[in-house]
């Protein structure tokens, strides 16, 4: 790596972006996955868990005053308030402050909050709690997608980050299978089974916590900011390891880039990035997180009101329908991942989208005939949400690599924040009131928005996907630090016509 001084602050040329993506897998990005990708069980557990008790949380002598509808209203919009308000407020320090930094203090944030939840003591101190349990984890979703792209070589960044990013729904699994042995009143009082589902969080945490301490800082952030040296450092001592394993030397790096080193970059500038620059990729962003969004919530927010209402379910077995609903869910990223890196992200993500939307119109078609009955409706659930959960978690792909890295943070964050409003607000209020009023062709009329929503959104990917398959995130998009000639000017690093982003 060569330095010189440039008038307008340090220029470095590097070629440590091609040195990580040139790299075999190993026990080193293992540690990666499993440091920050555990996260996301988590969060399922989390939301699966709430679901969950409230029935038995709302029972005298459960030791909180509270309801069931707080519970599934307002203590759940909170938790969905705080997860928007934490993704904005951490992602901006995330590309600020560094992805170490912030993980950590996002994973210490849901701990502490968490554990604070398993003593609740009257109404207030919950729901105070579950905004800051969701502060910390909407936190989480910016900082760790900008670590694991960035950690992650180009051949396997898309299949690893749809499995981490899937992994939310092994902890919807362990949520519902937790739930019922936490709130079986044979096992554990009523005053306490449901505080042990907290408190196994925050023990979850303090373990990933541990394991997080030796995920190393990302050395493309350091590049910009100025550290390059420690960068380097990382990389050398990366490579030296991954060789010992192989038992090998690894192959020549192709590729370098020169980049103005800079502090930060502006409110002004990010704007500019997302809604000039790359206006057509910011269309993308919106529509995958919408249609997926909806699509979910048009299942999940009535399932247990359509299989006890139209399928007689007893309200007690619920869970173990949902727990195989999710199983399903975590099969699509884990099988079809590869694809992605192999087949291609524009192929993959405008068709998983396409065939869950029209899987779900199936599904709200045999509903409507009364074809189904609760083993089958969920059969139904589960060849849906296998489509699309892998195009649900390629969201998150997609725009943690198509904006350049000094806004990646952010950008994730935007679009998390819009999903997860347009899910946690517009979907309750919508599809709650649908699929309660134990009309069929509500429910039906639930599914088909949902699904039009998804098909919507798979023929924007159609269009404006980006191929970024295989591709180094400084060729995908070019660093707003990158000097203008060190990177060949193509339609894949920017959109066509656009202007080049500057320092």
């Amino acid at each position: 790596m060569t330095t010189a001084e440039a008038a307008s602050g340090r220029t470095i040329t590097t070629n440590i972006p091609a040195r990580l993506d040139r790299l075999p897998w190993s026990q080193w990005h293992w540690t990666i996955v499993i440091g920050l990708g555990t996260v996301w069980i988590l969060d399922g557990l989390e939301v699966t868990v709430v679901g969950n008790i409230a029935s038995r949380l709302s029972e005298p002598g459960s030791g909180l005053p509270i309801s069931s509808g707080q519970i599934t209203g307002l203590a759940a919009a909170l938790y969905v308030a705080g997860a928007c308000v934490g993704a904005l407020f951490w992602g901006r320090l995330t590309d600020k402050w560094g992805r170490k930094r912030l993980f950590m203090i996002t994973l210490a944030v849901y701990l502490a909050a968490t554990a604070l939840t398993a003593v609740s003591f009257s109404p207030w101190w919950f729901f105070t709690f579950r905004f800051l349990t969701g502060f910390g984890i909407g936190g989480e979703y910016a900082a760790i997608n900008s670590a694991i792209d960035e950690l992650i070589p180009a051949k396997y960044r898309g299949r690893v980050d749809l499995i981490i990013n899937g992994s939310f729904w092994l902890g919807a699994v362990g949520g519902s299978l937790l739930s019922i042995v936490a709130l079986n009143t044979g096992i554990f009082p009523k005053d306490v089974g449901w505080r042990l589902t907290f408190a196994l969080g925050a023990v979850l945490a303090v373990v990933i916590l541990l394991v997080r301490r030796h995920v190393p800082e990302s050395p493309r952030w350091l590049l910009i900011h100025g550290r390059d040296r420690e960068a380097e450092e990382i990389v050398t001592s990366i490579e030296e390891r991954v060789e010992s394993e192989k038992g090998e030397r690894l192959a020549r790096p192709e590729g370098e880039i020169t980049i103005h080193q800079r502090r930060g970059v502006s409110f002004m500038e990010i704007a500019r990035t997302l809604f000039a620059d790359y206006r057509k990729r910011s269309v993308l962003g919106f529509s995958l997180f919408i249609g997926q969004a909806f699509l979910y919530n048009a299942i999940t927010f009535g399932f247990g009101a359509i299989l006890t209402t139209f399928f007689k379910v007893p309200s007690g077995n619920t869970g173990y329908y949902f727990a195989v609903i999710a199983v399903g869910n975590f099969c699509g990223p884990l099988l079809l991942g590869k694809l992605f890196d192999t087949v291609g992200r524009r192929v993959m993500i405008s068709g998983t989208y396409l065939l869950s939307g029209l899987l779900l119109f199936g599904t709200a078609w045999l509903f409507d005939r009364g074809s189904l009955n609760a083993t089958t409706m969920t059969a139904c659930w589960c060849a849906v949400l296998f489509f699309a959960s892998a195009g649900a978690s390629s969201a998150y792909l997609t725009v943690s690599e198509i904006f350049p890295m000094e806004t990646r943070a952010m950008s994730i964050a935007f679009f998390y924040a819009l999903g997860t409003a347009a899910g946690g607000i517009s979907g309750p209020l919508l599809f709650a009131d649908l699929t309660s009023t134990g009309k069929v062709g509500d429910t039906v009329l639930a599914f088909q928005i949902g699904a039009a929503l998804m098909v919507a959104a798979g023929l924007v990917a159609a269009f404006l996907a980006v191929n970024a398959e295989r591709r180094s995130l400084e060729d995908i998009a070019r660093p707003l630090t990158a000097a203008a000639s060190s990177l060949r000017e193509k339609s894949g690093g920017r959109e066509p016509g656009s202007k080049p982003a500057t320092a």
